[in-house]
């Protein structure tokens, strides 16, 4: 028996748009409704504010400049293109570091 749960195109194109930094309002606002949603909203609300915690780090000098924005975004970058990759594929998959703190989220 497959545990899998119908998405719809609808919640699909939403709750991709929770890892595209801050249009992560968008499906908390349109869809709130939705497990799949709520799931991909908490932890793109997580990423964006990480990657606010990355731009503020990355303005100290030198420190911030050569290794905690490149790497920063880097990193940012790519969960995000996981995060939406799994979106695609109609997938809950819980982000290494991320999730942790997006499953503490009450929405």
């Amino acid at each position: 028996m497959s545990d899998k749960i119908k998405i719809t195109q609808d919640e699909k194109a939403l709750a991709l748009l929770a890892y595209l930094w801050i249009l992560v309002m968008i499906p908390l606002l349109l869809k709130k409704d939705s497990d799949f949603c709520k799931f991909h909203v908490k932890q793109g609300l997580v990423l964006f504010l990480a990657s606010l915690g990355v731009m503020i780090l990355g303005m100290v000098p030198m420190l911030g400049w050569l290794i905690i924005l490149p790497f920063g975004w880097l990193a940012i970058t790519i969960l995000s293109i996981l995060g939406i990759i799994n979106v695609l594929q109609g997938k809950k998959w819980k982000m290494p570091y991320i999730g942790q703190y997006a499953e503490k989220i009450d929405l």
